[in-house]
């Protein structure tokens, strides 16, 4: 299925679809993804604005092998069309840092589907921009999918702000790819897997880093397909026809 044009519509029609996009994503994960010993939960307050789904592992490890269901990075490594390492700062790697941490496990992973009010505002970016930064150096693994072209405020994209928190270097879109999916291993060296999509492209299946050495794929094309089919008729005529839909 090709990603839509959410830029063309009303920002509640993609709120909807997001938040169910996002229960598809919980389900999907805790369905068969995700290895024994780990789960996913969905807009868990942590620290900082409320991601869409966080995994985590279980307090209590399970009998199973960690790995049992993920793919090795050694093995399997991962693939994307911009794939680039930040080498640690010593110095920042001994600051002090706030634990994130949830009654019913470790939170190894974050996921995070960028909204329209995500970039409405600089402090709306900065708060997105500094809790992905912030959730990086925390160890916290992170996979971002911006399906918005960049605003002003994020000239070249979503993964350039965050990734300019960690290892500042150059980074283009390319002009033919203005939307973002982006996943990020928080081990040392930190990894950027960037996969850039246009309206039309399906969606990449980045990995979602459960630790330094082991990943599942995300299941973002699958639950995208399967969300669209549950949107009411009317919604999805708006949506395919933005122009028929937009309020005055």
């Amino acid at each position: 299925m090709p990603i839509h044009d959410w830029s063309q519509v009303d920002p509640g029609i993609f709120h909807d679809f997001h938040q169910a996009w996002t229960i598809g994503i919980r389900n999907a994960l805790n369905g068969g993804v995700l290895p024994p010993g780990f789960f996913a939960l969905a807009e868990q307050v942590i620290s900082g604005p409320v991601p869409d789904v966080v995994t985590l592992q279980r307090r209590t490890p399970a009998t199973e092998t960690p790995d049992s269901g993920a793919l090795a990075v050694a093995d399997a490594p991962p693939r994307a069309r911009f794939v680039t390492f930040a080498e640690p700062d010593l110095y920042a790697s001994r600051a002090n840092r706030i634990a994130i941490k949830h009654r019913l496990g470790r939170i190894v992973a974050v996921i995070e589907i960028v909204s329209p009010g995500n970039k409405s505002s600089q402090h709306a970016l900065r708060s997105l921009v500094e809790k992905a930064a912030e959730l990086l150096r925390q160890g916290i693994n992170l996979l971002i999918v911006d399906l918005f072209p960049p605003s002003q405020r994020d000239r070249q994209g979503i993964h350039k702000a965050i990734w300019d928190e960690i290892c500042d270097e150059p980074f283009e879109l390319p002009r033919d790819k203005p939307l973002t999916v982006a996943a990020y291993s928080a081990g040392e060296p930190k990894a950027a897997y960037v996969e850039p999509v246009a309206i039309g492209d399906e969606l990449p299946a980045l990995p979602i880093f459960l630790d330094q050495r082991i990943y599942v794929p995300a299941p973002l094309e699958a639950t995208y397909r399967s969300t669209w089919a549950g949107c009411p008729q009317p919604v999805r005529e708006v949506v395919e026809n933005p122009a028929g839909g937009r309020s005055s």
